[in-house]
This record gives C-alpha cells, structure tokens and sequence, in this order.
C-alpha cells in the first residue's frame, strides 16, 4: 500500500496542444480516489501517466515515496483494470488469473494460493475452469479485478470498468468495487465520466475540465459547496439550476446579501425548491409554467419556464431572464404540465459564483 502523489503534472502532444495542466493532489495510503469529468477532459490520459502508460511532459508523479517519471509500467507496483476487461479469450479463468504470476516466475503453489483467495473474495470459485466466452460481463469485470488482486499491488487504477454493463449490472459491481477496496485497504484511482458513479466510491473526488482541476474534496463536500459553476452544473443530477443576475437585479432581491458585490449567478439545485405560495424570508421565488414532467418513482422532477414575474420573497420584485428551471419533489403527485406553479428557495439554499462562473462567492 502507498500514497500517491502529483505534482504539477503535465502533457503536451505535438503540435502544442496541452492534454494536462499542471495537477497536482494526493491520495493517501488505502484512500478511494476518483477522477470524474466530460470526455475529452483528460481524465484517461492522466490514469494512464500515473500508470506509465503515457510519458509526462513535466511535474512528478510519486507512488509509495518514490518519484517513477522514469519507471517502467512493470515495475511501478500498480495493476489496471481496464474497460475492455482484456481477457485472453483461449485461457481458463484460473490461467487468466495466473498469467501474469507466472511471467515473474512465481511457484506455482503461491500462484494457486493467491488465485483461489482472489476467486473466494470474487465468488469465482465454481468458474475458475471456464472461458471468457463462457461468462457475463460482470463476471469477466470480477475476473480482470481478480487479476489484479493477485498481484497484490501498492496501488489499484481503474479505466471506466463498468462502462460495458447494464445500468443494474453496473450499481451491483459498483458496490462490490468498494466493498473490495475496502476489504484490501489497497489504495485505489478511478475514472469515470458518471458523476453518481464518482459520488457513491470516492473517498477523495477530483472533479477535471479541460486538462485541469476544477475542484478536489469529499464528495459531499463538493455536492454542497462547488467551487464553480462548471462543478455545480455536472455534479448532481439533475443539475443545479444556474440563472445569470445583473447586480441591480440581485441588489433588489437580495438585499440582505453581503456576497451581492461580487455575484453575478445564482443557482440553486432542484430538490431544494418547494412549491408554495408562502413567503420565505431572504429566499428567491420562482414563477413557472410547467413544461414537463419526468415521474421516477419515490421522485417527480418538473421543467418549468420562467415567467417575468419572478420576484424574490419578502424583497422588492425584480426580473430574471427566461429560462428552463428544474424543480425536484418527493412522491408521484405533482402539477400538471401546462398549470403554473410559484417554486420557492430559502436563503440558506442560495449558491452564487462571479459572472464568469469561475469561483464561488461568500461561504
């Protein structure tokens, strides 16, 4: 087991183009850390540098206490688990499992042994004489994990495992990854664009856009507090609704605002609206007419557009541009599409960032 740590990490491709710019965080011994962004951001590419599978332009990138810049990927002490799962589709289970043992040249009784713990922990045990072919997704994702496992590595990094499975598949072997890093205490990197996917794992998140850190923290923390407007937006689902004020406007509604000066957005995510016709002190107050309804069960998630007499509660009224705002409620019963609704949000629900959605204002 080992800390992983970067620091300002770079890639730059020929041509210029700057995949990675200069990240740094670290991942302390038996930690959960993921990497979650759009595709494109750069998350793969950094796995890939941490596991010695792309060359760094700059920076260092420490495992264990020992700076592998210029480690070989056999020697860095890791184990990938990847999204194709990379099976040898013409080896058992077993030899699958022990191919990578037996090219270090390990005795075949440590090779058994390892293999048939990896098979107990992965409830494998009955498959260990079958082909890939003869096997689901899930179980051929429980193998390339267990492939891993045997190696017994300082650290695991996972490549979108489950991006091939089914939504049930992948919730199921999304508890079971963690239960299982867990169980090992091995410290662990995993990418995924799956913002609930990076929510439910991470012990430390690290939110990427455009080859950069957006913003590094406890899951909740980032849920609760995003640093920007481009964390508020793809974290959360729905996302935060996110509505551009001018200051006269925010200065009329919001008076009681100290962070008024330097806001010039507003968001507030959807389950922290209410329907209501009550005032509510320093809140803001939404009227909209209903445009859709989406009923997933325990859940109602309504779209509604704006109207120009959207005010704030107990400040004077003011305009907001029209738009799309997205109102969250518990249960099935909700307004019918086309019914106008006031959707109201207290004051302590109110997140503001600058006009140019690059920070977040006050708290």
């Amino acid at each position: 087991m080992a800390n992983v740590t970067l620091r300002n990490v770079r890639k730059t491709y020929a041509g210029g183009f700057e995949a990675i710019k200069g990240i740094e965080f670290d991942v302390g011994d038996g930690q959960f850390c993921v990497l979650v962004g759009p595709s494109g951001c750069g998350k793969s590419t950094l796995l890939r540098m941490v596991a010695g599978l792309e060359t760094i332009t700059g920076g260092e990138i420490d495992i264990g206490g020992r700076v592998v810049n210029q480690v070989e990927p056999a020697d860095r002490d890791i184990a990938m688990v990847f999204q194709n799962y990379a099976l040898y589709p013409h080896m058992s289970v077993y030899n699958n499992m022990a191919y990578g043992l037996r090219n270090r040249g390990m005795p075949e009784p440590e090779i058994k042994t390892r293999v048939e713990e990896a098979a107990r922990i992965l409830e494998l045990g009955a498959m260990l004489e079958r082909k890939p072919r003869q096997l689901s997704g899930g179980q051929r994702q429980r193998v390339a994990m267990g492939r891993a496992i045997v190696r017994q590595p300082k650290v695991f990094l996972f490549d979108e495992p489950l991006s091939n499975l089914d939504a049930k598949l992948r919730i199921a072997m999304r508890v079971e990854i963690r239960k299982l890093q867990r169980r090992l205490s091995t410290t662990a990197i995993y990418v995924t664009h799956d913002q609930l996917e990076a929510m439910t794992l991470a012990d430390i998140l690290v939110v990427m856009n455009a080859g950069q850190v957006e913003q590094i923290g406890n899951p909740l923390d980032i849920y609760q507090k995003p640093a920007t407007t481009f964390v508020a937006s793809f974290i959360g689902a729905p996302p935060m609704n996110l509505m551009p004020l001018r200051s006269d406007e925010l200065k009329s509604q919001l008076a009681s605002d100290v962070r008024l000066n330097e806001a010039g957005i507003l968001g507030i995510r959807p389950e922290d609206f209410v329907i209501s016709n009550d005032a509510v002190a320093g809140g803001v107050a939404l009227g909209l007419t209903v445009e859709a309804i989406e009923h997933v069960g325990a859940e109602t998630f309504i779209y509604g557009a704006r109207q120009n007499e959207t005010q704030a509660v107990a400040a004077n009224p003011g305009e907001l541009p029209p738009g799309e705002v997205i109102v969250r409620i518990p249960g099935a019963i909700g307004p019918a599409i086309g019914e106008r609704i006031r959707a109201v949000a207290p004051a302590d629900k109110l997140h503001l960032f600058t006009a140019d959605g690059r920070k977040r204002v006050g708290d």
